[in-house]
């Protein structure tokens, strides 16, 4: 394979993203540029970047979507590669074609990849002729109602109904029994319509109590693949995730290895180029099933960085540049436990609801084992129009345990205020049983969380508090009014509630 030396990158994207970027390509030394709209003319990615440019108004379709503007900076600027982060044009085929007519670089695989993969049924059928599991269901789109129904009678009730061409929970339903399916049906290829364009919809066995696992794996043009372990996305809210740790808790590493060599699989099927996810479903007894593949870096992969010891955005640099994967399967060893949370600028006492503010105070956490990737600074705006996510809280420590009691002095540590944010939901999972055992699912949130438990008014809490103070009150009754001193100690209950 002809090596392409990568001298320049411009980075089509924003905020956390960019700015973890451009550390990579500067450890690299690689020259970097910018490109950022009206909104984020201040922001810290873009005094980061070598150069930088301004590519329109707040708006992404007027912005970081227009595609155009984005290969013109390219050109004027004589840059060599784009790397798209995730989110806006990172999993766009046309922007990867665009860049390639421009004779730029693509940091990220095929267009064609892109394009199966971005289509969940085509994606399930290029993956059934190498064996990955399946979860029970149509092997295309469904045509209406009298099929829908003929499938969810086979495959048995509860049933998902999903969008062919979606992601991030849009255009997806949870049918439980017969009477719900038009209503579930019309719903889902309405909202795929308006969200993707295209109303085709699937139907799926509903796994019932399933974890996410998701599985790392980085290929390169020679054909060399490999997966570098998983990450535990199970804690999220609107089907989109919230906390991820790295490895599971609950894998052996048999399975691993399977899970592992099937996500390989996952890859070959599309001959797949550069760094890449494939999400799986875990039931209860273990089985495992493909979902999709993101054709692009993840949020989460930090986690998998802290356990492995590689630099993600590096491996995709220079695979991008022809070169192949310096090392094999049996050389990579996990290391420790890694968890990130997800910093959002939402109330989650208010069913996580976007909470756009000034940040009037700012100060994230530090120490060993402690990494945070922000794209913001104390006296910024939040946006309103991109996603909500302030940073990533991420941690390591030597097992699960430390990592979790690290991940709570760090939740502590951070300081942050003029806008509500997930850090105190965050804190409430590190702390529960459920989340510390390891046996939880993708229902955590559903199952397990209220508002109640952030604002103190969690009913079962408040009964326990009654009881103790009733009981209180009666041995504080029974005590003569002259063995009371003015100076005696706090009660445990007081000390305990502070």
């Amino acid at each position: 394979m002809k090596k392409r030396e990568i001298k320049k990158i411009l980075i089509a994207n924003r905020g956390e993203i960019a700015v973890r970027i451009i550390r990579s390509a500067k450890e690299m030394g690689i020259a970097t540029v910018a490109v950022f709209s009206e909104a984020d003319r201040n922001a810290p990615f873009v005094r980061a970047a070598d150069e930088a440019v301004c590519i329109g108004p707040p708006p992404s379709k007027e912005s970081y979507l227009v595609i155009d503007k984005l290969i013109k900076v390219c050109k004027d600027l004589n840059v060599d590669a784009v790397h798209p982060g995730y989110g806006f044009l990172s999993e766009n085929g046309d922007f990867a074609n665009a860049l390639e007519q421009a004779g730029v670089i693509f940091i990220g695989p095929s267009p064609e990849a892109m394009h199966i993969m971005g289509d969940k049924l085509a994606a399930k059928e290029a993956v059934k002729k190498h064996g990955v599991p399946l979860v029970p269901g149509t092997e295309g789109a469904v045509s209406g109602l009298e099929e829908a129904m003929a499938v969810a009678r086979t495959i048995t009730f509860p049933i998902l109904i999903k969008a062919a061409a979606g992601g991030g929970g849009k255009g997806m339903r949870i049918v439980e029994q017969e009477s719900e399916l038009q209503e579930g049906l019309e719903r889902a290829i309405s909202e795929a319509e308006n969200a993707f364009g295209d109303g085709s919809v699937f139907i799926e066995k509903f796994v019932v109590g399933p974890r996410h696992i998701e599985v790392q794996v980085l290929a390169d043009m020679s054909g060399n693949a490999v997966y570098v372990f998983e990450r535990e996305c199970s804690i999220q809210r609107r089907y989109q995730k919230v906390i991820e740790e790295a490895p599971s808790a609950v894998l052996t590493p048999e399975l691993r290895k399977r899970m592992g060599e099937a996500a390989v699989n996952v890859a070959k099927s599309v001959d797949y180029v550069g760094a890449g996810t494939v999400e799986f479903l875990l039931d209860a007894s273990g089985e495992f099933y493909f979902m999709e593949m993101n054709t692009r870096l993840q949020v989460e992969h930090p986690v998998t960085e802290m356990i492995s010891g590689l630099d993600l955005v590096k491996e995709q640099i220079k695979v991008a540049q022809g070169e192949e994967l310096s090392f094999k399967q049996e050389d990579l060893k996990i290391n420790g436990h890694a968890i990130e949370v997800r910093v959002y600028a939402e109330d989650p006492t208010n069913n996580f609801l976007p909470d756009i503010g000034t940040l009037t105070t700012y100060r994230p956490p530090q120490g060993p084992g402690v990494r945070v990737d922000d794209g913001f600074e104390e006296g910024m705006t939040i946006p309103i129009h991109y996603d909500p996510m302030i940073a990533k809280l991420i941690v390591h420590g030597a097992n699960r345990e430390e990592a979790i009691a690290r991940m709570e002095r760090a939740i502590d540590d951070y300081a942050i205020a003029g806008v509500e944010t997930t850090l105190p939901f965050c804190r409430f999972v590190m702390g529960h049983p459920s989340f510390r055992s390891g046996m939880y699912d993708t229902q955590f949130v559903r199952n397990h969380f209220t508002p109640e438990v952030l604002d103190g008014n969690d009913p079962e809490e408040m009964a326990v508090a009654a009881l103790v103070a009733a009981r209180l009150m009666e041995e504080e009754l029974r005590v003569p009014m002259s063995s009371r001193a003015d100076e005696r100690q706090p009660s445990p209950w007081w000390l305990k509630r502070r």
